[in-house]
Formats: structure tokens, sequence, C-alpha cells
């Protein structure tokens, strides 16, 4: 039998448009302007956004903690769809899986991100809060001043 792990699954409207949206979470360049759960800096961002292709992204938290989460891309569909393990380094236990969907509305895109496969509950809550507050600055990153 199949332990049903915890999953946590995010959506927002973003008054950007998808391959704006797509953009801000694929291209280091961005991804280095907001990615992260708090007002800390992104340190350092890679993405070789190809099926296969690796990412990685170092973020320091405003308490001065550093996380280096990294993956591999699964599933990539510029502007609809991005799949990728997700991987904290030294802990090959706790790989999980997250998925962006991208939906265009009039004046926007619905971004729903989908965080499976967590090790337990401690962790949903963890990664819930995580990025709870990572699209709360895409959003105004992306002009979206709400």
């Amino acid at each position: 039998m199949t332990k049903n792990l915890p999953s946590v699954t995010i959506v927002r409207r973003i008054k950007a448009p998808p391959a704006k949206v797509y953009a801000a979470i694929t291209q280091p360049e961005l991804m280095l302007q907001w990615w992260g759960p708090d007002a800390g800096p992104t340190i350092g961002a890679e993405a070789d956004v190809r099926p296969g292709g690796r990412f990685s992204v170092v973020f320091r938290l405003l308490n001065g903690d550093e996380h280096n989460p990294t993956g591999v891309y699964q599933d990539v569909i510029p502007d609809k769809k991005l799949v990728f393990t997700w991987e904290w380094p030294g802990m090959p236990e706790r790989e999980s899986l997250v998925t962006f969907l991208l939906e265009p509305f009039d004046g926007g895109t619905e971004l729903t991100l989908i965080h499976e496969q967590l090790p337990d509950e401690e962790a949903r809550k963890s990664h819930e809060a995580g990025w709870s507050g990572l699209l709360d600055k895409l959003p105004v990153f992306l002009g979206d001043a709400r």
C-alpha cells in the first residue's frame, strides 16, 4: 500500500500575462530579483529549463539561514506548465515534486502551485508558508500593485 504523502496547493491571480509570469520563474536574472519566502536576498539562481535540466536557487532568510533547493525539470511547457523535483542538498530522502500551472484569464494569469510528495506534516506546513511568502512577492515584482 502506498503512503499518501502531504501536499500543498496554492492558487493566485496575478495581473501579468502568462509569458511574463513564466519568465519570472524560469530566468535566473529575474529569479535573483525576487525569489525567496521573505524579504531576504536571493544570492544565486541557475536554471537549465528543459526536461532533464537542473535548477538551483540560493536564498538567505531574514533570520540569516541560507537555503539552496535544487532539482531537475520533469515537464516544461513554456508559459503553461513547469514541473520539477525539489531537493534539499544532503537530504535525498526529502525529494518532492513542484508543479506551476499558468492559465490565462482576463487581465492576467491564474497561477496554481502544487508541491507534492512532502515527507511529513511539518514539511508541508513549512513549505506552505515558504511558497505563500514567495508568491506574495511575485505580483509585486511583476508590477501588480494590489
